[in-house]
């Protein structure tokens, strides 16, 4: 037996070892892989498993989560910083080896998989991102490849069409996706539910495809398809190859039950026995195969010290190229940010516009786009479209494809380089729900850019008038919900949230709102302030967005009875909570009567305020400022909520 091939099996026997150690996990898909890995990691891939962060390494994405083995066991045997302590206590309470792959939890994960098709939008956006920043600043200094391997689930899930779609568009060559096409899901065979030809389906969107045949086994015909498919320098690759899962396992393979947890004492040795491996060992690594792969893992060593050299003589700009690696501004890019004159009516969303732009040479690592509404939703950026012939454009064209775009924006930040910002109208953030929380969870640096926030949107209806959504999107750990209540508070969410390390959702007016006295940058950076200086006050009125001005008239009309009402701005609730308890009760006092006002939902408002102007259904269809008089967001009905409170 040669040594590749004890080396192919040690992945295998870890594999065993630990899920059975577990009892629970996915066996087959790693098994079956084993030899794909292989040759990934010690054939193809550059990288150095002693900087596992090193910019200039190839990104590999296991868009099949589920496998995680297969990657924690190569992580383990490349040197990148797992013991085998670590995968003998795989999936459990504290370990580096949960169950699905968790980028910034363990060295070397790239992106957080397990929501199947999510790494393959996410390799989509890493190779769009490293070749927008080898445009803009040579290959020198950005020069990799993006591989992913995904399954028959990943391509079944709607997101790979709108990612798979976009990537063929952009021409992306240096993106390389291997299908392992097993035939076997939970259920049973695919052929219960799936008859697509993935050849002709990517070869539609205009990707380049390898179709291997039957080589799962077969490390030479593996590598050599993977390298012509990385010599295709005008689009993405497709390489599928025809796996069995769980193979050599003498009694599951080809079965369901290869796609969960094996645990058979009897089939275990049998297998073990049959790859030369004792049965009565554990976790069994030999020296051979253990210094081969470590071998392997410091082969790139002497790439990442030129690259470093590279990148110590470079003569470019070195500030500029910092600031995009690290998705932050310039020193003193603040000062770029516009102001606004109080009493001028403008709405949030063309306010973004001109603040983005305005700080686009200052925070040189936006990269903006839209799923077909960049005008509409303010996300406008002056520069070209991103594309083939324009790899450092700034201005994406998404197309209507909000569920990659959010994804693809993860793959973008979490490979570094740029800052993604996305828009939608607010009611199509459902449609990018998943890509979000994983934003969140990964701390991936996007800006979402939400707009027509309200019933305000008018016309169009309840389909298209967002209740809900702001309220679910506070519910997600980790994301930074900016409301903002004028052109002011949109400058203070992008100062706070460009400053930040994870994502931010910036909800926007479709129509104008007021400019106010007292809205500032910095009240936004703490989540809510008074506007309004009154020490004693009879009640609060708290709002956020284009009705934190209707609080204020109501607050004028109030004082004019001899009634003092302090008016609270509260753009973002994550930010509030994060300020001392002295603060919140200095700018919320639990004693006084406080009403909240917010065209959405009233859900969560009774953590601040005893009684709600709110929109507890959905919408109509009737002009904007119709629609919003007609359920109660309006200044009357503020003020009759207030004197409610106080009688």
């Amino acid at each position: 037996m040669t040594l590749e091939q004890r080396q192919i099996d040690t992945i295998r026997g870890l594999t065993l070892d630990a899920v059975n150690a577990a009892k629970s996990g996915h066996t087959g898909t790693a098994m079956a892989l084993a030899p794909l890995a292989h040759v990934l990691w010690s054939r193809i891939m550059k990288y150095d498993a002693a900087d596992p962060a090193w910019p200039d390494r190839d990104r590999f994405v296991l868009s099949t989560g589920h496998a995680s083995m297969l990657l924690y066991s190569m992580l383990y045997l490349t040197g990148h910083g797992l013991t085998l302590d670590d995968l003998k206590n795989f999936r459990q309470l504290g370990s580096a080896t949960p169950g699905h792959p968790e980028v910034g939890h363990t060295a070397g994960v790239e992106v957080t998989t397990g929501p199947l098709g999510q790494g393959l939008a996410n390799a989509v956006g890493m190779a769009m991102a490293e070749r927008h920043m080898r445009a803009r600043f040579g290959a020198g200094l950005v020069d990799h490849h993006t591989f992913a391997i995904v399954g028959d689930g990943d391509l079944m899930e709607g997101l790979s069409h709108e990612a798979a779609s976009l990537a063929g568009h952009q021409q992306l060559g240096r993106l390389t996706a291997i299908y392992d096409d097993n035939h076997i899901t939970i259920d049973g065979p695919t052929e219960l539910a799936l008859s697509d030809d993935a050849a002709a389906r990517f070869r539609s969107y205009g990707w380049h495809v390898e179709e291997l045949g039957e080589v799962a086994n077969d490390i030479d015909a593996l590598e050599a398809g993977i390298r012509r498919a990385m010599h295709v320098k005008d689009a993405p690759s497709l390489v599928i190859v025809r796996s069995h899962i769980g193979y050599p396992l003498p009694d599951s393979v080809d079965t369901s039950k290869a796609h969960g947890a094996i645990t058979d004492a009897a089939e275990i040795a049998a297998v073990k026995t049959l790859m030369g491996l004792s049965p009565d060992e554990t976790f069994a690594v030999g020296d051979d195969v253990l210094e081969a792969y470590q071998m392997a893992g410091s082969e790139g060593r002497g790439a990442r010290e030129a690259w470093q050299k590279r990148r110590s003589d470079w003569g470019g700009n070195v500030e500029r190229f910092e600031a995009c690696a690290t998705a932050s501004g310039l020193p003193g890019w603040k000062a770029e940010l516009p102001t606004f004159a109080v009493g001028e009516s403008v709405a949030t969303r063309k306010a973004n516009a001109k603040i983005i732009n305005a700080i686009a040479d200052v925070v040189p690592g936006i990269v903006s786009g839209s799923a077909d509404l960049t005008g509409n939703t303010g996300t406008a950026l002056d520069s070209d479209i991103m594309s083939a012939k324009n790899p450092d454009g700034r201005l994406v064209a998404y197309g209507v494809r909000e569920h990659a775009m959010g994804s693809i924006a993860n793959g973008m930040a979490l490979h570094g380089g740029v800052l993604p910002m996305v828009g939608t109208f607010l009611v199509f953030s459902d449609y990018m729900r998943p890509a979000v929380r994983l934003s969140a969870l990964s701390k991936a640096k996007v800006l979402y850019v939400w707009s027509h926030d309200s019933i305000g949107v008018g016309e169009d209806g309840p389909t298209h008038q967002p209740v809900e959504q702001v309220a679910a999107l506070r519910t997600i750990p980790g994301l930074d919900v900016f409301r903002p209540a004028d052109a002011t508070e949109v400058a203070g969410t992008y100062a706070a949230a460009i400053e930040a390390d994870g994502p931010a959702a910036v909800i926007l007016t479709r129509q104008d709102v007021p400019v106010l006295e007292g809205t500032s940058i910095e009240g936004v950076a703490m989540g809510g302030y008074a506007l309004n200086e009154v020490e004693d006050p009879d009640v609060v009125l708290v709002g956020t967005g284009s009705e934190v001005h209707l609080c204020i008239d109501a607050a004028e009309t109030l004082a004019a009875d001899g009634v003092w009402a302090r008016v609270v701005s509260l753009p973002c609730w994550e930010r509030f909570e994060s300020q001392d308890a002295a603060y919140r009760a200095s700018v919320l006092p639990h004693d006084i009567p406080t009403v909240s006002v917010e065209a959405g939902v009233s859900f969560g408002w009774a953590q601040y305020a005893d009684a709600h102007v709110a929109v507890d259904r959905f919408g109509l269809s009737a002009p904007g400022s119709q629609a919003l008089e007609a359920v109660g967001i309006s200044t009357d009905n503020v003020l009759a909520t207030a004197r409610a409170v106080l009688t």
